[in-house]
């Protein structure tokens, strides 16, 4: 059974929500462990509440791929392996790759048509009014809306750099899932963003398994945040896009080779900082 985070009663109102958030919280932190089994009256008990909704939060954690139901025993927290890391990191890879393409066609489109100005920095300093390309806040100019989601955006950047510096490991899960999540909303495909989020929080259960053999998390972690949405604020997308693909490699390379570490023996936490896993120099360090 997981242990209680203290967080105090849940209410009525969206108990399904709350509990699936809470124990999403709780795998994320790394409270609940891969592998670990709990029933719906285990849960049901240390919320105070009836089994319906502990059981519908469940079964949506178990859609979003973070359990897995046994008929027998009740659920268990999925255990990712670093091949499944891979994949994620594929997969995100190819939404944000569709995302950056789909700006660009609409970006360069509209400089064709005299309505978007190109510069030879391969920049685009203006944008089309009514292009073909993504619905989002890109394709309008002079939208103070825009300008303004933009600026939350970047304070949401802001902070996750702040707590990647620090090593802070579980507020910076928080602010970077809000950070993507934002900034993949400005795009405007609904369906995508929340794809992208799905992905997201798993790469995230997969990663933490792994971030938490090391002592301390300074330098490991990516931090360029703030940079990707001046990338972007600047219309410098083939510059965003480059710090997005830079994100992604680096998760790859750090999580596989934290994996390599504790197949080989488990060397202990002081050791596997100095032992090659360590984020290129300049970039901030990585993450999941």
């Amino acid at each position: 059974m997981p242990a209680s985070s203290g967080n105090g009663a849940v209410t009525r109102s969206t108990l399904r929500q709350q509990i699936a958030a809470a124990l999403r919280d709780e795998v994320l932190a790394g409270r609940l462990q891969p592998g670990q089994e709990f029933t719906v009256k285990e849960i049901a008990e240390q919320y105070g509440v009836s089994a319906t909704p502990v059981r519908e939060a469940l079964v949506d954690l178990s859609a979003q791929g973070l359990l897995e139901a046994d008929q027998h025993r009740g659920f268990r927290v999925h255990e990712y392996s670093p091949a499944d890391f891979r994949g994620m990191i594929e997969a995100r890879g190819l939404v944000t790759d569709g995302m950056f393409h789909g700006l660009a066609k609409g970006l360069a489109t509209g400089a064709a048509g005299g309505s978007a100005g190109g510069r030879a920095d391969g920049r685009v300093s203006g944008f089309a009014v009514d292009s073909p390309g993504p619905r989002g806040f890109f394709v309008r100019v002079g939208d103070p809306r825009a300008a303004a989601a933009l600026a939350g955006v970047r304070r949401r950047g802001e902070e996750a750099r702040r707590a990647a510096t620090a090593g802070e490991l579980n507020i910076l899960i928080g602010y970077d899932l809000r950070f993507w999540r934002e900034l993949g909303a400005l795009f405007g495909n609904q369906y995508l963003t929340d794809f992208l989020h799905r992905l997201r929080v798993q790469s995230w259960v997969c990663a933490v398994q792994h971030l938490r053999r090391l002592s301390d998390l300074r330098g490991h972690l990516w931090s360029r945040y703030t940079e990707v949405v001046d990338a972007l604020t600047l219309r410098d997308l083939a510059g965003a896009h480059r710090m997005v693909d830079d994100y992604d490699l680096h998760s790859l390379a750090l999580i596989e080779g934290l994996a390599v570490l504790a197949s080989d023996g488990g060397e202990d936490k002081d050791k596997e900082k100095d032992d090659g896993v360590t984020a290129p120099a300049g970039n901030g360090g990585t993450l999941g």
